[in-house]
């Protein structure tokens, strides 16, 4: 009798495990649709293929911007915990991976006891040594590697998040390394200015000396002296700050030869942004691959949560030798095993493990929202950076107009001051709308050459170094899932 137990029970065991490794299957619903009702096209009607594709070293033209770049990559420190939270998410990966292969372990123990069935005073000991498995779920339900895909969507969302976090710092480089620049040519005009404005104070005060005017344009000289000293101190310490900001991004100390020392006037060689079309987003863009890769991860946990309504059965075993005498441990009829099965059939949970399910299908509809906002998000901000794109070229024009209109009222108005026809006064209120002017013109051409950067990072361009690098987009487990029926 004892032998066709024992016979029975082991073809349970392996007819069980055998079913455990063909027969489980994924209780994750049908994936959601996402509805981003996005237009066709981007408000510039742009074609061909997007700036995105391209590596940055191919984008940006100057070889300083470059090198300040390649050092940011290598020591900026947002980035390297990026990095290291892959890492981190790939070994959770695998801690969940090895989940679904038994966990087999060795032991050995000596127990000492003394046992009614034989002499109580003489108490004695038993050896035991041998090889177990421990409660090892049979995922007939799927739950335990739907966990797994869970974890597998988080770590390419993770992934993905670096990515993002290597775009961001690429156009944050490029801005401060942009904002060094023009914050050196605004305190450039503001020295000239200074030098322009005590030449007149001088000139005033020689009148004044001599008799031919009153002390009033002398003290209206002093004060735009004075505002053009506040002004030549406020831009020293924005090249400073700027100067820290881009040593902050790069992580280190950014060597001289690599600050620009004139002001910028070209970044990029490419003349004409093209963006592509918006479906291209869900490709360039890694935020937007992340969302989708969270949204995969919700629905693996609704998987997850609904096996947990059904029995779990779980599998031990052990195989090893056992004797009272330490000199006997191995010898023939020392040697025992035992397999055998448990069942945790879920009955009473007073609505937990429903409750769970319901929570997991709110997760999934919170995820496919969330998803759906980075779309939009992601094309409102491309579409941002293409309207400045559609005017800034008119603005800079205009603006060098007035500049040039300013210059000249300028040269005309202090000639006139010089042959006594205007008062100085006249001369002031045009040096001011000069000065204004050339500040005008500084700040607008910082911002084209931001919003080139803009663009291009909006379009997810940055993520490549060179532009004929392949890029890996890894399909989430969702759309694998999907491709496998």
């Amino acid at each position: 009798m004892q032998n066709i137990w024992s016979v029975s029970g082991r073809s349970i065991a392996v007819s069980a495990l055998a079913l455990a490794l063909t027969a489980c299957q994924s209780m994750r619903g049908p994936e959601p649709v996402a509805q981003t009702n996005l237009p066709t096209s981007y408000i510039s009607n742009a074609s061909g293929t997007s700036v995105a594709e391209q590596g940055y070293k191919d984008f940006f033209s100057d070889p300083r911007l470059i090198q300040t770049l390649d050092l940011a990559l290598q020591n900026n420190r947002d980035l390297r915990v990026a990095a290291l939270n892959i890492e981190k998410a790939q070994e959770q990966y695998q801690i969940t991976k090895t989940a679904l292969l038994p966990s087999i372990g060795a032991s050995g123990s000596v127990l000492r006891q003394v046992s009614p069935t034989r002499d109580p005073n003489n108490p004695y000991s038993t050896y035991q040594v041998g090889l177990g498995i421990t409660a090892y779920e049979l995922d007939f339900w799927g739950r335990i590697r739907s966990l797994r895909d869970n974890i597998l969507d988080t770590y390419l969302a993770t992934a993905s998040a670096k990515d993002s976090t290597q775009i961001a710092l690429i156009g944050q480089v490029t801005q401060a390394w942009l904002n060094y620049s023009f914050a050196s040519s605004q305190l450039k005009l503001a020295d000239q200015t200074l030098k322009a404005q005590l030449e007149s104070y001088n000139l005033n005060k020689k009148r004044f000396d001599v008799g031919i005017d009153s002390e009033v344009p002398v003290r209206q000289a002093q004060i735009s002296v004075e505002t053009a000293r506040n002004d030549v101190a406020n831009y020293k310490t924005q090249v400073a700050q700027a100067q820290n900001l881009l040593n902050l991004l790069v992580g280190q100390q950014v060597p001289a030869n690599l600050l620009p020392a004139q002001r910028v006037t070209k970044i990029t060689n490419t003349t004409v942004l093209q963006s592509g079309l918006p479906s291209d987003l869900l490709n360039n863009r890694p935020d937007v691959k992340a969302a989708e890769y969270k949204l995969s991860a919700a629905g693996a946990n609704i998987g997850a949560a609904k096996a947990k309504m059904f029995p779990t059965i779980s599998l031990t075993g052990n195989l090893g030798y056992a004797s009272t005498d330490l000199s006997d441990l191995f010898k023939s009829g020392s040697f025992l095993w035992s397999v055998g099965p448990s069942l945790d059939v879920p009955l009473f949970d007073w609505g937990v493990r429903k409750a769970n399910v319901k929570v997991s299908e709110i997760d999934q509809k919170i995820a496919l929202a969330d998803y759906e906002k980075s779309i939009q998000s992601a094309f409102r901000e491309v579409n941002d950076a293409l309207a400045v794109r559609q005017n800034i070229g008119d603005r800079l024009t205009a603006q060098k107009r007035l500049v040039e209109a300013t210059n000249t009222t300028y040269k005309l108005s202090n000639a006139r001051f010089r042959a006594g026809i205007d008062s100085y006064l006249t001369v002031l209120d045009a040096q001011r709308a000069s000065y204004a002017a050339e500040q005008g013109l500084l700040l607008l051409e910082q911002a084209n050459l931001n919003n080139q950067v803009e663009v291009y990072k909006s379009l997810g361009g940055g993520v490549k170094v060179n532009t004929g690098d392949a890029t890996m987009q890894q399909p989430s487990t969702a759309q694998r899932q999907a491709d496998s029926k």
